[in-house]
């Protein structure tokens, strides 16, 4: 697999900004968040259809498909930052223009329905990218330090991250010991599984898996394991990593169901990979910042995840 690694930013570049899932409900905190970077000495170039709205999109496809070519074609641009997740970024990828992306490799960043876009980079032109903060869900307003601390350092220096420290002192914990190596991919389950049967689905063959949810009950992820293991994906990886999976509860106490640690165990049980969880990644404040489609090494025996090389040049 052909590895492209963005170049670092400097003081001074342009940061593009688009919108190719959903529009933040406040555009104000478009503003707020355009003010933090250009605090810090970035200048910024906002998307001409951001602030648009189509229903739960950003605007049609054409204008969200437009600013994403645009951010990519701008030789001023060095790097991309989504405003939010949401949803649309699918609804995009049969018209991404991946030798325009291939050609222009730059730093692109966001999370969450945003994986869509991310997967597709990575198995179609070997771009990094990174599952990190976002314009309007994380950098307009009380800014998380060890979020922020993280995202700069990866970005913006060209020397091998190494070990990631999980905030607050907080530990991962093993559900499976061992050690394995391999490009860290995924990210949001579900938008990683709604590429399922199509061709922008990769191949996870070798690769640490990491996941991460939001709001979906016991039974869905259950669905969602259930899929991964039909499809063969838990065979073939070297290794898991679970994220963050906020609010996966069930919220009808007269309902009865498993415990997400119940249907967790449920499908690792059994597996002859590492695996760990309390990775503190999704969608939470203290948010470890992710370079999609670098070389990871997790132990899960000692509770740790190393990034092994360097992400950016």
């Amino acid at each position: 697999m052909r590895i492209v690694k963005p170049k670092r930013l400097r003081k001074g570049d342009v940061i593009g900004i688009i919108s190719p899932s959903s529009s933040p409900d406040d555009l104000f905190r478009i503003n707020k968040g355009v003010n933090y970077l250009e605090s810090l000495g970035y200048k910024v170039k906002v998307g001409k259809n951001i602030g648009h709205y189509r229903g739960y999109l950003a605007g049609t496809d054409e204008q969200r498909l437009n600013d994403l070519h645009e951010m990519f074609r701008d030789k001023n641009v060095k790097a991309i930052i989504c405003s939010r997740g949401g949803y649309g970024s699918q609804r995009l990828l049969d018209k991404v223009d991946f030798k325009l992306i291939e050609h222009n490799p730059k730093i692109f960043v966001g999370y969450s329905d945003i994986t869509a876009l991310q997967m597709a980079f990575l198995f179609n032109t070997g771009l990094i990218s990174f599952a990190g903060p976002m314009l309007a869900v994380d950098f307009y307003d009380s800014i998380s330090p060890y979020t922020e601390e993280m995202f700069w350092a990866l970005v913006t220096s060209n020397k091998k991250f190494g070990r990631i420290k999980l905030p607050e002192n907080e530990k991962m914990f093993t559900i499976i010991k061992g050690v394995a190596k391999g490009r860290i991919t995924g990210g949001n389950l579900t938008t990683l599984l709604s590429l399922a049967g199509t061709k922008y689905m990769p191949d996870l063959k070798n690769k640490i898996l990491l996941l991460e949810e939001i709001g979906e009950a016991p039974y869905r992820i259950d669905r969602m394991f259930n899929q991964l293991k039909l499809m063969g994906v838990l065979n073939k990886i070297s290794g898991l990593i679970l994220g963050a999976f906020s609010d996966c509860h069930e919220s009808n106490s007269e309902k009865r169901t498993l415990s997400l640690g119940e249907v967790v165990e449920d499908y690792t049980d059994g597996l002859r990979i590492p695996v760990i969880y309390n990775f503190a990644h999704g969608h939470i404040r203290n948010n470890i910042t992710v370079p999609i489609g670098a070389n990871t090494r997790l132990n899960a025996t000692r509770g740790i995840v190393e990034i092994v090389e360097n992400v950016v040049s």
